[in-house]
């Protein structure tokens, strides 16, 4: 259901919960950028995770403005640098589950995801603006949360009990939610469609999400 436009001071802006709502991702992964840049553990893990909150932010920000609030005023091309500051950002906190499971799986298994992790990635970029289609950008959001980070991270509790691992499902089962919201429409009002009730419980798991980047201090271990 797409919301009707608003006009403050004569400016058409569309969508504009869907907008507010995007840039309230936004502002979460700024928040989250700029709190693990202070106070976060320093690791290569927790680097990938920053710069997954900074990327995704900006992926959000421009999602809000030029994809919903003034999408009459661009072409469809512009929907093209949020998509791909999204879809390298999940890149980015797939390579920081697979770095924080190498002391528990084979070397080879780990050195084989983070070599098909960039295929995958310009492959689906590729695709994506061949097609100029964003059911791409969703399939890589499903396969770099669910089967790469969830998975991940799932095998890792199930190994060391780590609590960092534990946040990090939650956080995924929340996005997991607000992707089944967006693609099997459940919609409040017209004034808060499936759009923004998944923005707000994506805001909520990037939330979830630097609570356990918080966490990761040292990489997990085998409990013996």
């Amino acid at each position: 259901m797409t919301q009707p436009s608003i006009y403050p001071l004569g400016i058409e802006i569309q969508e504009p919960i869907t907008s507010i709502t995007d840039l309230l991702v936004s502002v979460i992964c700024f928040y989250s950028y700029f709190k693990l840049k202070k106070e976060g553990p320093v690791n290569r893990v927790t680097k990938f995770i920053k710069w997954y909150f900074l990327l995704m932010g900006a992926a959000t920000l421009f999602g809000g403005l030029l994809n919903h609030a003034f999408l009459y005023a661009f072409n469809i091309y512009f929907k093209v640098p949020s998509w791909f500051l999204s879809m390298f950002a999940i890149m980015l906190i797939e390579r920081s589950s697979i770095v924080y499971s190498k002391n528990l799986i084979p070397r080879k298994f780990s050195d084989f995801f983070l070599r098909f992790n960039v295929f995958e990635l310009i492959t689906i970029m590729f695709f994506s603006v061949y097609y100029m289609n964003f059911k791409f950008v969703e399939f890589h959001c499903v396969y770099g949360f669910i089967v790469v980070v969830f998975s991940f991270h799932l095998y890792i509790y199930f190994k060391t009990k780590d609590s960092a691992s534990k946040m990090m499902i939650y956080a995924i089962v929340a996005m997991m939610f607000a992707m089944f919201i967006f693609n099997y429409p459940i919609i409040l009002d017209k004034w808060f469609n499936e759009k923004d009730f998944a923005h707000v419980i994506m805001a909520i798991s990037s939330f979830i999400l630097l609570k356990s980047a918080l966490l990761m201090k040292t990489e997990p271990k085998l409990n013996i």
